[in-house]
């Protein structure tokens, strides 16, 4: 059974690096707009293009503009936080007892 602990415990650190550079991705794409930055930037276009899929559903769902502020990248930052919380170190616990 140790072998599926160890298994466990090396998807919950994908996971919670995966969750990581996701959470700074979104940072630097609310700091982008902030400014007017070149759309034609490769990195702009990579930044966008990996967060406007969640960013998109989350304004879907709920009405998170107050004002013309979109406010729906604090949304996922919450949701990427309760992730880390609560998915990885419940797969970090899991995994200790199976070891």
């Amino acid at each position: 059974m140790y072998i599926f602990g160890y298994l466990l415990l090396a998807v919950a650190k994908v996971i919670d690096i995966v969750l990581l550079c996701f959470m700074w991705i979104v940072i630097a794409r609310a700091i982008l707009s902030w400014v007017n930055p070149d759309p034609y930037n490769p990195i702009v276009r990579f930044i966008h293009n990996v967060t406007e899929p969640v960013l998109y559903r989350i304004r879907q769902f709920l009405p998170v503009s107050f004002g013309g502020i979109d406010l729906s990248p604090i949304v996922a930052f919450l949701g990427i936080v309760f992730l880390r919380t609560f998915v990885v170190s419940s797969l970090f616990k899991l995994s200790e007892t199976l070891l």
